[in-house]
C-alpha cells in the first residue's frame, strides 16, 4: 500500500484493490481565512483525481473543496457516502456532478476487488458540521487507519478491523477559542496554552489505544494569510493561539511513548507499507525546505502570505453586497424564529438573550422567548460582533452552518458571561428544520440509563453526560475532577457539576 499526502487531511491512498482520494483541499476556506499549510498547490491534481474511490469525510471547508472537486475529480468516480443523520453531504456531492454514491452503514466492512474498508460516522451534535467519520483500510499488504477529525466514542470497531500499520490522525487546533473572544491578552495566553495541551493530550489518549507502530499527524494546522489574521498562525505572535506544528507534536510523542515512530507528513510525502515494512520518501519538496518551514516557521509564512494575495482578494471579490439593515433584520428574523420554535431544548440549553451586532445592525436572539429583534440595551449572557458581507453571504447562499463558515474563519468577535455554552454554538450550525429536529431528538434521546461504574474509589455514571463516551476508557480523576479525555470537559464528582459549561450534571458517589 502507498498513502501520499496532499495537505491538511488530504490523502491518495494506492491499493491493490484500487485508489481512494481522501478530503483533498487547495482553495483557501471560511471566507479566505484558511489556507493550507504547507503548500499543496504544486501536486498533480489531474492524476490524484483519477481515483477509484473519493472519500469525504464530512462538511468542513477544509476537508470539502467544492472547486477542487468541480474541477479535477472523475464525476464517475465511486463515493464513499458515511452514514449521516442530514442528507447535506450527499446533496453537496450530487450539485457537483456526482451520482455513482456508496451508501456506507457504520460498523459495516466493505469488501470490494480484495479491499477491505470501513467509515466510521460520528453524528452527535458536536462532531464537525452535524457528523465526522473515520476511514479504515487493508488490502492485505497494509492495514491504515485515517482518522483526521473524528474523535469516535467506541474504538470497539476501529480496533476490531485490524491490527493498524499507520495511523494518520488529527493533532492541532480547529476552533475559534480564545483566539475571537473579548478577553484580555494575558487570558487569551492562558487558555491557548490550556487549548494546547489539551488537543495534544487528546491525539496522545487515541495513539495510546490504536497502537500503531507509525504515527503520521496531520489534518491541521492551517496557515491565515490575510494581514488581520497572521498573529493567529502557530501559538500567536503574541502567544495567545492554539496551533501545534507536526514537529512539536512530534516531540511529544517521543516523550510519552518513544517506541511509536512519529513522521512529518507534509504534501509529497509517500509511505509505502508492506507487511509492517514502512518507508517514508518526499516528493514535493526537499528535506532542506521541509526542515527551513519548521525551522524558520514565521519567515515561511511571510513568504506564503506575500505570494497568496490574489487568492485573498478573489475570495472576498464573491461575498455579497450587504443589504439595509431593516432588510437584514427581517430576513435574520423569518428564517431563524421558526427554527427556534422547532427546538424548545437546544432554546432551554441557551437559556438566554444573545446580542450579534452586524455592522450598524444591532439585534438580539432571544431564545427563551423564541424571537429576533432589535437590540434595546437589554441585559445579555453571549454577545458576538460579525462583519456584515459575512452574514450578507451567508443569507444570500442560504448557509445552514454559521460555525462551519463564520466562526472557523475567526472574522468575529464573541464574548460571554460564564461558561462555554453548547447548545448555542449547535444551534449556529443547524439553521435548516432537517437538522434542527435532528439535534432536538438527539438530546431528547440522551437520558442517562443508569449503569454505573467504579473508577478510583468512586461510583459514577458509565456514560460521559456530554456526549455520552465510554468513562470507563476514557475519563481519569484527579483531586475529585474528573475529566473525559474525549473533549476534556471536567466534572466536579462531590457536587456533580460540569465544570466546562453549563448543565450537563454528572452522577458520582464517593466509596469508602
Amino acid at each position: 500500500m502507498r498513502v501520499t499526502c496532499l495537505g491538511h487531511a488530504g490523502l491518495f491512498i494506492e491499493t491493490r484493490g484500487g485508489t481512494i482520494l481522501c478530503d483533498p483541499w487547495v482553495k483557501p476556506a471560511f471566507f479566505g481565512s484558511w489556507f493550507v499549510w504547507p503548500d499543496n498547490r504544486g501536486l498533480d491534481w489531474q492524476r490524484f483525481g483519477q481515483a477509484d474511490y473519493l472519500y469525504v469525510s464530512h462538511r468542513h471547508r477544509d476537508h470539502f473543496d467544492p472547486w477542487l472537486l468541480e474541477n479535477y475529480v472523475r464525476k464517475d468516480i465511486t463515493v464513499l457516502l458515511p452514514e449521516y443523520p442530514t442528507d447535506d453531504l450527499e446533496n453537496d456531492l450530487r450539485a457537483l456532478g456526482f451520482s455513482n454514491i456508496l451508501y456506507t452503514r457504520a460498523g459495516e466492512v466493505i469488501e470490494r476487488d480484495g479491499l477491505r474498508m470501513l467509515v466510521t460516522p460520528m453524528r452527535a451534535p458536536s462532531d464537525g458540521p452535524i457528523g465526522d467519520s473515520s476511514l479504515s483500510v487493508d488490502d492485505g499488504t497494509a492495514c491504515i487507519l485515517d482518522q483526521n477529525d473524528a474523535h469516535p466514542l467506541d474504538l470497539d470497531a476501529l480496533l476490531n478491523f485490524g491490527s493498524i500499520d499507520a495511523y494518520f490522525t488529527q493533532f492541532s487546533g480547529a476552533i475559534w477559542w480564545p483566539m475571537a473572544y473579548d478577553i484580555p491578552v494575558g487570558e487569551k495566553q492562558h487558555f491557548a496554552t490550556l487549548k494546547r495541551e489539551a488537543q495534544t493530550k487528546r491525539a496522545l489518549f487515541y495513539i495510546e489505544k490504536i497502537n500503531a507502530p507509525h504515527v503520521f499527524p496531520h489534518a491541521g494546522p492551517p496557515a491565515f494569510y490575510d494581514e488581520a489574521l497572521f498573529p493567529f498562525n502557530a501559538h500567536g505572535l503574541q502567544g495567545d493561539s492554539i496551533f501545534t506544528d507536526q514537529v512539536e507534536f512530534i516531540a511529544e510523542l517521543e516523550k510519552v511513548r518513544p517506541d511509536i515512530t512519529g513522521h512529518v507528513f507534509v504534501p509529497g510525502t509517500v509511505v509505502d507499507i508492506n507487511h509492517g515494512e514502512v518507508t517514508v520518501t518526499q516528493t514535493l519538496f526537499t528535506e532542506a525546505e521541509i526542515s527551513h518551514m519548521f525551522a524558520n516557521k514565521w519567515e515561511y509564512l511571510d513568504e506564503q502570505r506575500r505570494s497568496r494575495q490574489d487568492e485573498l482578494a478573489a475570495e472576498k471579490a464573491t461575498w455579497a453586497p450587504v443589504p439595509t439593515d431593516d432588510e437584514m433584520l427581517s430576513q435574520i428574523r423569518q428564517w431563524w424564529e421558526p427554527l427556534m420554535r422547532r427546538a424548545p431544548l437546544l432554546c432551554d440549553g441557551i437559556g438566554a438573550m444573545v446580542k450579534f451586532t452586524i455592522g450598524t445592525l444591532e439585534i438580539v436572539a432571544d431564545f427563551p422567548k423564541a424571537e429576533v429583534r432589535r437590540f434595546n440595551d437589554e441585559a445579555v449572557r453571549y454577545w458576538f460582533d460579525i462583519p456584515a458581507q459575512l452574514v450578507a453571504t451567508n443569507l444570500r447562499d442560504r448557509e445552514i452552518d454559521w460555525s462551519n463558515s463564520i466562526f472557523l474563519s475567526v472574522r468575529f468577535t464573541a464574548g460571554r458571561i460564564g461558561k462555554f455554552n453548547e447548545y448555542l454554538y449547535t444551534f449556529m450550525k443547524c439553521l435548516s428544520e432537517q437538522r434542527i429536529d435532528y439535534v432536538q431528538n438527539w438530546y431528547s434521546e440522551q437520558a442517562d440509563d443508569g449503569e454505573d461504574i467504579l473508577l478510583d474509589g468512586w461510583r459514577v455514571q458509565r456514560r460521559c453526560p456530554h456526549l455520552r463516551a465510554d468513562l470507563a476508557t476514557a475519563a481519569t480523576i484527579t483531586d475529585g475532577v474528573l475529566t473525559c479525555s474525549l473533549h476534556d470537559w471536567k466534572f466536579d464528582l462531590a457536587t456533580g457539576r460540569c465544570l466546562t459549561s453549563q448543565g450537563h450534571e454528572i452522577r458520582a458517589q464517593q466509596l469508602g
